[in-house]
């Protein structure tokens, strides 16, 4: 089969290849996945980067840990009903050394989800970390009905989805973006008002918009830039629901964060606990059959050229980029 790998980190076209590898067999209560679409994320950029440690050492690497396919062998112990499925795949390269962008990927059963025959492939491949993320951090907001959430990046995947499941579940989006095409993508996904923080004040804008409150909560695709802020906007107890971050070292001001009560809540996508993967993966099933729910557009790439994807993610591109196998 083909596949690409990376034995050392460093910059895409440099490190990537595309080669032949033995088509794998699946192990006990595993399936094996012929892959349609590999969804590439910023993880896996920062991983082969060099930037991130989340592949865990390992001499040879088939990065991607979300894609969609078609189930066409199980292994011992592996649901039949599984044979043949077209599914959507997560955390295939997540504390495992081969993920999704070849032709064929094995993995726990458990990390297959059945992909309903109106939802597409591409959309498969976009749907595991971009998804699953915006879908946990609403849930972690609780009630949103009539509370305002700034959501900083709503133009990318995750912000793109988030912005729309806050919207639907009732709360007024405020959405942060650099540019007027991103800001359009927001309002698209439901925004009811949009900063752009290159040109204009971030903190007077928020206050502006909330008459002087506050948001109450934030869903964070970058603490390094706005945890100093949090105290000026957030309400009182409010609430940051952080899942990434553009430098590993955040500060906050001591301040204004205790005298707002203000929380912080960290996770990763790959770690939830059991029964939150669950209720994400529930809920995930349900908005996918939605009348208008949207999903980012796309821009695809053949395998051979997965240096050019991995650029286009580096350089925080309008879409959700694709391998097509």
């Amino acid at each position: 089969m083909r596949a690409a790998i990376y034995t050392s980190k460093g910059p895409a076209a440099e490190v990537l290849k595309v080669v032949n590898m033995p088509v794998p067999e699946p192990g006990n209560a595993e399936v094996r996945v012929k892959i349609a679409y590999s969804g590439v994320n910023p993880s896996d950029v920062k991983s082969r980067a060099g930037i991130a440690s989340r592949t865990g050492g390992y001499p040879e690497v088939t990065p991607h840990s979300d894609g969609a396919g078609v189930v066409d062998k199980l292994g011992p112990g592996a649901p039949a009903s599984l044979l043949g499925q077209r599914v959507w795949i997560f955390n295939a390269q997540w504390d495992r050394p081969y993920g999704s962008a070849a032709e064929y990927v094995t993995l726990p059963a458990a990390q297959v989800v059945p992909l309903p025959d109106a939802v597409s492939f591409e959309t498969g491949a976009s749907i595991a970390i971009p998804l699953m993320t915006a879908m946990y951090a609403v849930q972690a907001c609780g009630s949103l009905a009539g509370k305002t959430v700034l959501i900083p990046g709503a133009a990318g995947s995750v912000g793109f989805y988030a912005a729309q499941l806050a919207s639907r579940a009732g709360a007024r989006v405020i959405a942060i973006v650099s540019s007027d095409e991103k800001a359009a993508i927001a309002r698209a996904a439901g925004a009811a008002a949009v900063i752009n923080y290159r040109n204009e004040d971030l903190v007077a804008r928020v206050q502006a918009l909330t008459d002087g409150r506050g948001a109450d909560f934030i869903i964070e695709v970058d603490a390094a830039a706005h945890a100093p802020l949090y105290g000026n906007l957030l309400a009182f107890e409010g609430k940051a629901i952080i899942y990434g971050t553009n430098n590993p070292q955040i500060t906050a001001p001591f301040g204004p964060m205790i005298i707002g009560f203000v929380t912080m809540v960290f996770f990763i996508v790959y770690r939830l606990p059991p029964a939150a993967l669950k209720k994400v993966i529930d809920a995930v099933a349900e908005v996918l059959l939605l009348p208008g729910f949207q999903h980012p557009p796309t821009a695809i790439y053949p395998l051979e050229e997965i240096a050019a994807a991995h650029q286009q993610v580096e350089r925080g591109a309008n879409a959700k980029v694709l391998i097509r196998l």
